[in-house]
């Protein structure tokens, strides 16, 4: 697609959209965070593009298959798919921290990929997680901000180290997000003057 001109929402899965169960496999185990599907789908309304940016070492340590990732996968994006959300692409890295990877986080590859296959303008995207390496993802894609939610590991990440975010704008949640998001994108400057 040439061009790019689509805004997008890039999340991370585990302790941003769902709660985080350290190397979840199994469909029965996703628990999306309350107010998810109503945030996701006003953020679609006003016209985000949608994607997940998921690092999933688990695979590559041999934990699981491939395979029971789409499973949980499949069971995440039919219940948002119930609450009218659709996600353009899931994009996951299988790569265990020590093995080569094109996109594992904190690289900006899948946002890239993204950018040229769905026109995304990534300068007027937003990148949302739970950890340090989604935010770096996002700055490192140029995206116009990167948040941190304090669902999963972001509260402790904000306790431990909020020199680390002296970027980033930090939120209870992903509702909390999409209503920080929707707000800039109200306003001419791009919601510059909101707080941190």
């Amino acid at each position: 697609m040439t061009g790019s001109h689509h805004r997008a929402v890039f999340l991370d899965r585990d302790g941003t959209l769902i709660a985080e169960k350290e190397y979840l496999h199994r469909p029965e185990g996703v628990e999306i965070f309350p107010g998810v599907g109503d945030a996701l789908r006003a953020l679609q309304a006003a016209g985000f593009r949608l994607f997940i940016v998921t690092n999933q070492s688990g695979i590559g340590r041999g934990y699981f298959t491939t395979a029971d990732m789409e499973a949980v996968h499949r069971r995440l994006l039919g219940d948002l798919a119930r609450e009218g959300v659709a996600f353009d692409r899931v994009y996951h890295a299988p790569e265990a921290p020590d093995q080569p990877s094109r996109g594992r986080k904190p690289s900006p590859q899948f946002l890239h990929d993204a950018r040229d296959e769905f026109g995304v303008d990534l300068g007027r995207s937003y990148m949302i997680g739970d950890k340090l390496l989604d935010l770096e993802c996002g700055w490192n894609a140029g995206v116009a901000r990167s948040l941190l939610v304090r669902t999963g590991y972001g509260a402790e990440l904000e306790r431990q180290a909020p020199a680390a975010l002296a970027r980033a704008t930090v939120v209870a949640d992903v509702p909390a997000a999409a209503a920080w998001i929707l707000a800039a994108d109200a306003t001419p400057n791009g919601g510059e003057h909101f707080p941190k």
